[in-house]
């Protein structure tokens, strides 16, 4: 595997030029610092993405007038194959000996290209391409209107608010399903590139923040919606799915809206307003299919400076959920990922804990509170594999279950037990850093012995690990992460943990800067699909 990666590094050297054009300025991700108790081991190591500053210069956009209807034309009308079985294994070929490419859900619709001679297989594709083959018996073929074709078209310009007619990615999982964090908000000149390899490298999913200060810092109801209409709808052109993490900076003094929990009614105005922008319909602006709702309010720092308090954060929760269903109801909402952490104290409480109590706040039941159960998954010092267990009883990986990658199923127990097994789980991070130089996280990064190569290893790995085992409940694996182009600012990115964390090297726009995550994953995720990775050396 080094060895392999070694030459895969050597013969794609370090740059490749690309063109493009603008520019940008983007501010540097905070990271969230869970604090240690006495022993080293406390240390956590769990980066967030919350562009830190007042990000707003100028009058703000006004609210955009309501999209025009589209032109009456002659409709076209299309197969569709529809999931008629809780969970369906979609085949490479049309038998039961073909390998399983991808799980499909109840419900879940694909365009019917084919049928196989005997009748008994259905040929399903998905934007625009063959995805594999289905048992006729679990499906039902239905027709319906054909939207636009989902080929690329021209985004609005800056603030537009005329309808897109491009067809939207459907607001499904699968199980797993591969996605990343992404930088594209501020830095317009490598905006497409870094969505290009975002669809280049296999993932159908991106995670960015949409942070609310970014959006609404003018005061309440003043939307400047000019970069997020660029990043969605160019987004959108590539057939990617897009959670959108609303936040707000845990470091901005004074917004006008405060802190939470009591910013909650305003804070769930704005994910109404984000949600019926980008609502997925025919004539939209452009498609969200999912949204994570604040994160890690299992910190003080990330909820106000208070106590943190599960019974509070449920209460805003359910706001904004009801908020984002009314104007979208096809929308996936997820619940903020905590922190993995052992202190428990006024500025912090341990992650189980947290949600074992915002089981109890919604009273067993997270019906209008969540669809989906957003975890973060860091795996520390420990391979992906390592029970908890071990993690918990080995000092080397740091004397805590939650110093594991499978620390995940301790969360699902939780689920489980609270009668909640019909939901997924949301890898909202997941990773693993090879730090040589922050104190806080060189322990389990250089020091653990992890270097770039044992970090790609152990990513695919993590992605294997839950295909075999954690079906059909596990849902996004959003990894950590994309690079962001501002910790060259200073001139050393070093200095920047979660530069350690990256998939690749933060790269200008004239330059790849490869490391060996990237080309792993791109070449395991378009294996799944029957492709090959165009960065692939071999």
């Amino acid at each position: 595997m080094r060895s392999s990666l070694k030459r895969c590094t050597i013969l794609l050297g370090v740059m490749l030029l690309l063109a493009a054009c603008g520019g940008g300025n983007e501010p540097t991700p905070t990271p969230t610092k869970t604090p240690a108790a006495a022993v080293q081991s406390e240390a956590t190591a769990t980066p967030t993405i919350a562009p830190a500053g007042d990000q707003n210069t100028g009058a703000p956009a006004t609210q955009p007038a309501d999209p025009p209807q589209p032109a009456t034309a002659t409709p076209t009308i299309e197969k569709v194959a529809r999931v008629a079985v809780d969970q369906l294994n979609v085949r490479s070929g049309p038998s039961t000996a073909d390998s399983i490419v991808r799980l499909a859900n109840l419900g879940e619709t694909f365009a019917l290209l084919g049928q196989s001679a005997d009748g008994q297989w259905l040929e399903l594709g998905e934007n625009g391409a063959s995805l594999g083959w289905g048992a006729a018996q679990f499906m039902t073929i239905e027709e319906r209107v054909a939207q636009a074709s989902s080929g690329s078209t021209s985004a609005p310009a800056s603030g537009s608010s005329g309808g897109s007619s491009t067809s939207f990615a459907p607001a499904t999982m699968s199980s797993p399903d591969y996605g990343a964090q992404v930088f594209v908000w501020w830095r317009e000149e490598i905006r497409d590139r870094d969505l290009d390899l975002m669809k280049d490298g296999g993932f159908n999913w991106i995670k960015q923040a949409f942070s609310w200060e970014s959006i609404e810092g003018a005061g309440r109801g003043r939307y400047d919606w000019s970069i997020a209409d660029q990043v969605v709808t160019h987004a959108n052109d590539r057939g990617l799915k897009i959670l959108a993490r609303l936040s707000l900076d845990p470091d901005l003094r004074g917004f006008w809206a405060g802190d939470p929990p009591q910013n909650g009614d305003a804070f769930a105005e704005f994910a109404g307003a984000l949600a019926a922008r980008y609502s997925c319909k025919p004539g939209a602006i452009g498609c969200i299919q999912a949204y994570q709702i604040w994160n890690e309010p299992n910190l003080a720092r990330e909820w106000g400076g208070k106590r943190p308090n599960p019974a509070e954060y449920i209460q805003f929760l359910g706001k904004a959920y009801r908020a984002i269903k009314a104007a979208n109801p096809n929308a996936i909402v997820i619940s903020a990922g905590m922190a993995p952490t052992g202190d428990n104290s006024e500025i912090a409480m341990p992650d189980d804990l947290f949600y074992e109590q915002m089981y109890q706040a919604m009273g067993g039941s997270s019906n209008g509170y969540f669809d989906m159960l957003g975890v973060h998954g860091a795996g520390y010092a420990a391979p992906p594999e390592l029970d908890p267990a071990e993690a918990a009883s080995n000092p080397k990986y740091g004397g805590y279950r939650f110093f594991a990658f499978r620390h995940v199923e301790d969360i699902r127990r939780i689920m489980e037990r609270y009668g909640d097994a019909g939901k997924k789980i949301v890898l909202l991070e997941f990773g693993w850093t090879f730090d040589p130089v922050n104190p806080a996280y060189k322990w389990h990064g250089a020091d653990a012995g992890i270097d770039m190569f044992v970090q790609a290893d152990y990513l695919k790995r993590a992605y294997q690990y839950a295909a075999a085992n954690w079906q059909p409940w596990i849902g996004l694996m959003s990894a950590l992460t994309m690079p962001n182009l501002d910790w060259l600012a200073d001139g050393n990115p070093q200095d920047e943990e979660q530069y350690w964390w990256a998939l690749m090297e933060p790269s200008p726009i004239d330059a790849l800067n490869w490391r060996p995550a990237y080309i792993e994953l791109c070449i395991y995720l378009n294996g799944l699909k029957g492709q090959r990775c165009k960065y692939d050396p071999n």
